[in-house]
């Protein structure tokens, strides 16, 4: 229903801000990364997530279309509700979480308030799996056929710059520039990360 709000922030608190668009004011409940965006009095433009239900009428805001991603993600998991999404990025900035994804690494998952060693678990198997399938079917089967390490990490690290929101032509090409065989996943996407900040 919306897609973003662009107006005046008029209110900000501890994971809230009211975002004041023509005179009507639209409390959005963001994370602690998007709080740290935002200054009381100045304008700004937030990506929208509307959640409706019988008794609730809910609307999230973040400061760019990536943490919206991994938000949508992350409610898409069964056990996932909306406070515990938030929770999770409010520990964890976009290309953290995708790395801890994408990585295994259930250690920087629980660090999030609310997330047992179980949910990790959870989380990891099912968005891991379903990134595969995403980014599958946008040519990018070859990368997760069994192979060599090198090339194992290269298809993660390609799926995990996707996840963030670059095409897969722009991961690719970033990726063509970095050691993989002598990186570990986590240094070759922040490697990649890095060169397309660049340009």
């Amino acid at each position: 229903m919306f897609y973003y709000l662009e107006g005046t922030i008029t209110h900000l608190e501890s994971r809230i801000a009211v975002v004041d668009c023509g005179g009507v004011g639209y409390l959005c409940n963001i994370t602690l990364h998007t709080q740290a965006k935002l200054t009381r009095g100045a304008k700004t433009k937030l990506y929208t997530y509307l959640n409706v239900r019988e008794d609730t009428f809910e609307l999230y805001g973040f400061a760019d279309l990536e943490e919206k991603s991994c938000f949508t993600l992350l409610t898409g998991v069964s056990g996932v509700g909306m406070k515990v999404a938030l929770s999770i990025l409010s520990t964890l900035s976009p290309d953290q979480f995708m790395l801890a994804i994408v990585g295994s690494d259930e250690k920087a998952l629980t660090k999030a308030p609310g997330v047992g060693k179980k949910l990790a678990q959870r989380l990891i198997l099912e968005l891991k799996d379903k990134l595969k399938k995403e980014y599958a079917a946008d040519g990018a089967q070859e990368d997760w056929l069994p192979a060599a390490d090198a090339q194992d990490k290269t298809g993660e690290a390609r799926m995990a710059l996707q996840a963030l929101g670059y095409s897969a032509s722009e991961a690719a090409a970033a990726l063509r520039k970095v050691d993989t065989a002598a990186l570990s996943l986590e240094e070759i996407i922040r490697a990649a990360l890095k060169g397309l900040a660049r340009g």
